[in-house]
């Protein structure tokens, strides 16, 4: 194929010539990296029209309702595979055989423990601190525990970082709750699966044995699988942003973490709770709704439709027969849930809500699941972080075994006052 141009008029009559790539799928772009020669930079507040980087880990069509890991649609990812087989493909590129399997599941369980001086860390944290605010701590600190995996030059060094991340934020992210509840925390078992292992952490104590629920089980690796990555969006941004300094990849898992604790980004489960808890009974539903409907009143649904997804979200189908398959499972009685199930029937057959595309979400849905599980609302984004680790990882990896990365430094308008004179004190 013969190699395409763009051609940009610039002032002065002056014109240059622009490379345009093609990826594999998606949209073509420009590459404008030589503009700065010709003294120009482009504008594109938020990067919504800029790709990045170059990656082939995940890709995303909103229009269609298509996600992709590595090529595999998410909808047989979720229905047919587990987390640990996902986070191998995302870590390497290819589906494991059974023995690279097996293998990597033996490898993650013997990192599951953390230093039990990271035990004493938790006590300088108050009881009442925020999950985020203890995950976030605790995970930048790692890089003072396990400092035999520093090097982001070496390869072996960033493999060894990679699993231990992923082992151990699920042992980290139970002991957050644990902390916060004033429970001893729980060590893990290797005997049980990556989501039978944190529920344990989460829900067992010394006093009684603990049983998982294999129903249960399965929804929390789901919860997992359908949250692992999501492509260039605000955290896994910042995780590159932060690793293309060669910061340590603790400190850069760190750095998503905070961004993803934005409540534009990771907070969006926790808000469908919170609107579910303001609405408070189904009787009330028809006055939110058409509060949603009135173009003057601020209320909004949450847990409805998608920035990216413009027509469904692939994730939420899945989840939404995941979410019915827990409720009838456990029987819970809590008038949120019928609060939300009542939500969910009218926004599959009103008219309005059918017109926009403002479905349930993967975000609605799991944030049901999560309450009826017995998670706290508080913990909702920590559970979100664990189960992105892997993708923050998969791309930071990426970054740095690609020849020629460079530290990014993206260019500004500035708007600020010119070059003046300073004014003595006694004469201002």
């Amino acid at each position: 194929m013969a190699d395409l141009k763009a051609k940009l008029e610039l002032p002065g009559n002056d014109s240059i010539e622009l490379p345009v790539k093609q990826g594999s799928a998606g949209f073509d772009v420009i590459d404008i990296s030589k503009l700065g020669s010709k003294g120009y930079f482009t504008f594109d507040p938020g990067f919504l029209a800029t790709a990045s980087c170059e990656s082939a880990i995940t890709y995303i069509d909103g229009d269609q309702g298509i996600l992709l890991h590595r090529g595999y649609p998410i909808e047989q990812l979720a229905v047919d595979s587990d987390y640990l087989d996902l986070c191998y493909l995302l870590l390497y590129g290819e589906l494991p055989t059974k023995e690279q399997y097996a293998e990597f599941v033996h490898t993650v369980k013997t990192h599951t423990m953390v230093h039990e001086q990271i035990a004493f860390f938790f006590r300088g944290f108050r009881r009442d601190a925020h999950p985020m605010a203890m995950l976030c701590g605790v995970t930048g600190a790692l890089s003072a525990f396990y400092q035999d995996s520093l090097d982001v030059n070496d390869p072996r060094h960033r493999e060894i970082a990679a699993y231990r991340l992923v082992s151990k934020m699920p042992t980290i992210a139970a002991m957050c709750y644990k902390y916060s509840s004033g429970q001893p925390f729980v060590y893990p078992r290797n005997d049980l699966s990556y989501a039978g292992n944190f529920l344990s952490m989460m829900f067992a104590v010394p006093c009684e044995e603990y049983k998982v629920n294999p129903i249960v089980e399965r929804a929390m690796d789901r919860i997992f699988i359908l949250h692992a990555d999501h492509e260039q969006n605000a955290s896994t941004s910042t995780v590159r942003l932060a690793g293309s300094s060669g910061a340590n990849p603790f400190a850069c898992i760190a750095a998503g973490i905070a961004s993803l604790w934005g409540p534009a980004h990771g907070g969006a489960n926790e808000a469908c709770l919170q609107m579910l808890e303001e609405i408070g009974s189904v009787d009330r539903i028809p006055e939110f709704i058409a509060r949603a409907k009135d173009k003057n009143d601020p209320f909004r649904l949450m847990g409805f439709g998608h920035r990216v997804y413009k027509n469904f979200d692939p994730r939420a189908k899945v989840m939404r027969e995941t979410c019915h398959e827990v409720l009838k499972e456990l029987k819970v009685q809590d008038p949120l849930l019928d609060v939300a199930m009542e939500l969910e029937r009218i926004a599959l057959e009103d008219e309005y809500f059918i017109s926009k595309k403002l479905y349930p979400n993967v975000d609605f849905y799991s944030g049901i699941i999560m309450k009826a599980i017995g998670i706290p609302t508080s913990m909702f984004t920590v559970l979100f972080a664990l189960s992105r680790t892997v993708g923050w990882i998969a791309h930071w990896k990426e970054m740095l075994d690609q020849p020629g990365h460079k530290i990014s430094r993206p260019r500004q308008l500035y708007t600020g006052e010119t070059a003046r004179d300073f004014v003595d004190l006694d004469k201002r």
